[in-house]
């Protein structure tokens, strides 16, 4: 049976109070998280942005896009170690058409 897969695109918000250090280091873990688990089309690191509003009193966040093609059970178990990752902010997974 063929393996069924499906084009995706996410988004996450490091804290921007961080040091530069532990926000490359967040943002690797997750390409190589999402680099072992999929195929990696497109990584646009959009920097440090402000927020469209307060999130913890802070207004500055990290941007950080990544476009990935995977099984249709790797969104899921991203978005979970998103939700217990200290240092991310945002995040949401979403299928591109």
């Amino acid at each position: 049976m063929t393996e069924i897969k499906r084009a995706y695109e996410t988004i996450f918000v490091v804290d921007a109070t961080l040091d530069e250090e532990a926000i490359n280091g967040l943002v690797e873990k997750f390409k190589s998280l999402i680099e072992a688990n999929a195929e990696i089309e497109n990584v646009d690191v959009w920097g440090k942005r402000r927020l469209a509003y307060a999130i913890d009193y802070k207004t500055e966040g990290y941007y950080v896009l990544i476009n990935f093609t995977s099984k249709t059970d790797f969104p899921a178990e991203l978005e979970r170690i998103y939700k217990i990752t200290d240092g991310i902010m945002r995040s949401i997974v979403v299928v591109k058409d």
